[in-house]
């Protein structure tokens, strides 16, 4: 859950342990005047749901019908008003508009587009100024991840970014790329805008067991706070399963 400036409150279950770092970067930007904020790939309005609470105006975009359902709900839900529109990344211009956005949510999406193009599309939609919120599967957890469950040739095959024996056989909403933290920067850089801020995201979070933040009185909040700590410590970063860039 989050407050009135949209920064995460100590969290009361594992979900929110997830996303709190992400929430506590957009807080200052989203405890401004109300703005008008673009959600790409948005799906049921998890984030987008939350910033409209905080008196922002929050548009959706996502290719899933199933998904903007279950987003006209959850606002419902909240008492919130959130526009949702199906479409994708690529006719981003066409459904929001060019120089209509002073805030992009772009969370779990440049790893099964194409990158380049994608930034390219959230530039266009955004305000001069504008902030871009982009959070990306990171490459170097990953490897440790395959490892550590016993899939030795997929780690081999993660450390140079060769995620083509991953792709066979995927799940849907599995992520077909990751990036280290230099590659999204500079892609974000080769784009036209300026880092800001990165961050690491869950360092700890996918190694701790979920039965103790269910079990374990305070755990959670002792977790979000270990997140907190190491959130803007570089030398976390290879460690994160997510990076998080703010960028304008």
């Amino acid at each position: 859950m989050v407050d009135k400036t949209g920064t995460a409150r100590p969290a009361e279950r594992p979900g929110s342990v997830r996303t709190a770092v992400v929430w506590d970067a957009l807080g200052p930007i989203l405890s401004g005047d109300p703005c008008d904020v673009v959600d790409i790939g948005g799906g049921t309005g998890g984030f987008a749901v939350r910033v409209a609470q905080a008196g922002h105006r929050v548009s959706v975009v996502d290719p899933s019908p199933d998904a903007l359902a279950a987003l006209a709900r959850r606002a419902r839900e909240f008492g919130v008003e959130v526009a949702g529109h199906q479409g994708d990344v690529s006719g981003l211009v066409d459904v929001v508009g060019p120089d209509s956005a002073d805030l992009v949510l772009c969370h779990g999406l440049l790893e099964v587009v194409d990158a380049a193009e994608a930034l390219a599309a959230i530039r266009a939609v955004l305000r001069p100024g504008g902030t871009a919120s982009i959070l990306v599967a990171q490459r170097h957890a990953a490897v440790v991840a395959r490892a550590m469950a016993g899939h030795l040739h997929q780690a081999l095959a993660l450390l140079d970014g060769d995620e083509t024996s991953e792709r066979v056989g995927a799940r849907a909403g599995r992520p077909t790329r990751r990036f280290t933290a230099d590659e999204i920067s500079g892609l974000v850089e080769q784009a036209g805008f300026t880092v800001r801020a990165v961050h690491a995201v869950r360092v700890f979070t996918d190694l701790v067991p979920g039965s103790l933040l269910d079990q374990e009185p305070g755990a959670a909040a002792a977790l979000v706070d270990l997140e907190r700590a190491v959130a803007d410590r570089s030398e976390y970063l290879p460690l994160a399963t997510q990076v998080h860039l703010l960028a304008t």
